[in-house]
This record gives C-alpha cells, structure tokens and sequence, in this order.
C-alpha cells in the first residue's frame, strides 16, 4: 500500500515537473519572439559605444568595422521584428537611440582631432543625424526622407579605412553625406531580408565578407553597396513614391 502511494506521488510530482518545465519552455521561447528585434538594437548599440572608445583610445580602424558590424545589424533587427510581430513603442525608440549613439556621435567621432574646423564637423554631422531621425518622416509607409544615417555611417566608416583616416578626405565625404541626410529627398525602404533574392544575396555577402576576412575588399564591397542605394535609389532598390 505504501509503496503504491509513494508510487503515485511520485508520478505526480514529475507530472508536475514536466508540465512546469513546459510552460517555462514556452515563456522563454515567447520572450525570445518579442525581443529578438531589441536584443538586435542593443547590439547595435554596444558596437556603437565600443566604437566610440576604440576612436578615443585611437584605435580608428576597429572603430569603423565596429560600425560596420552595426550597419548590418540595423538592417536586420526590423525585418526581424516584423518576422515575428514583434513591432512596438519600445522597440521604436530603442532602435532610434541606437542608431543616434552608432551612426551619430559614433560615426561623426572618426573625424575628430585637435581642429576647431573638426570639432565643428563632428557637432554638425551628430546635429544632422539628430535632425534626420526625429523630424524627417515622408508619411508614406516605407519610404524614408533624408539618406537614412545607416548608409552615411557605412560609407564614411569605409572611406576612412581605405584611406587611412585621410582627413581632408573624410571632411568632404562627411559634408557630402550630412547634404544628403538633410535634403529630403526620399529613399526607400530597402527590406533587405524581406524583398528580392538578390538583395538577401547582397545582406548574406556582407557578412560573409567581413567575418572572412577584415579586408579592403570589405570595405569596398560596403562601399559600393551602400553608394548603389544612394545614387540609384529609384531604379536599383524600387522606390515607388
């Protein structure tokens, strides 16, 4: 008789067990779901403040491909987000914060030295950004106005590798990139991962040519996807306004 009872309270229990197990499974998996997009942002984010410290601590070079890593990374959360219907006020925000700290005060840092000329451009090129991601909206779903700082921060993080941090040079490309941050012209929304095959080939590429090797080839395949969006916005990436 005893050994019955301890028998069923035995079954019992790992009932029980198994069940809790189950349901602790599936609010952990529920939580990934939601934040997938959001652990993507803080990434993003985390490359852009461990950018800007490799910049202060003169470390330029792993500063730009810390962007870079951050430039893909901005291109994937929201097509995570929607994948998972994840989309929310919070997420939004995070995403904006992100993209200020990598491609705003990040980026605009590759051009400080000791210049008052430069340290004018850094204020006015984090100013741009600034502007571009809190006032610049079309209205129209999935057309940005304004180049969308991700695309200025990847080019300006790549010609400052292939250049060398060429000063001269950096000041024109980040004065080029803050006109057309604050033109207003409108560009879509690429949807990287979520639109063509070939354009998954091109996001899928960029990965695999940087963790391969950080190379000058990397930075000219960054380079050359990232000016195709700029100057061919409306025939090679399909902005329909």
């Amino acid at each position: 008789m005893l050994m019955q009872l301890a028998s069923s309270e035995l079954a019992l229990y790992t009932r029980r067990l198994i069940h809790s197990w189950r349901l602790s499974h599936c609010q952990t998996v529920e939580f990934v779901r939601k934040n997938a997009a959001n652990f993507l942002s803080l990434s993003n984010l985390l490359m852009g403040l461990t950018s800007i410290l490799c910049t202060l601590n003169g470390f330029g070079q792993w500063a730009c491909w810390l962007l870079l890593v951050g430039f893909m990374l901005d291109l994937a959360d929201g097509a995570v987000a929607r994948q998972f219907n994840a989309c929310s006020a919070l997420g939004a925000k995070l995403d904006d914060f992100a993209d200020f700290t990598s491609f705003g005060v990040a980026t605009a840092l590759l051009l400080h030295t000791h210049s008052i000329v430069d340290g004018f451009l850094v204020i006015v090129y984090a100013l741009a950004v600034f502007v571009r991601l809190c006032f610049f909206t079309s209205e129209i779903p999935f057309i940005y106005r304004g180049l969308p700082c991700t695309y200025a921060s990847a080019i300006l993080a790549c010609t400052s590798l292939l250049t060398g941090s060429h000063l001269v040079v950096l000041r024109v490309v980040s004065v080029i990139m803050i006109l057309f941050m604050v033109d207003q012209g409108f560009y879509p929304h690429d949807k990287i991962l979520e639109s063509q095959l070939w354009k998954k080939m091109v996001f899928t590429g960029g990965i695999l040519i940087m963790f391969c090797a950080f190379s000058p080839l990397a930075c000219l395949y960054h380079l050359a996807w990232s000016i195709s969006y700029v100057l061919f916005a409306d025939t090679l990436w399909n902005l329909k306004v």
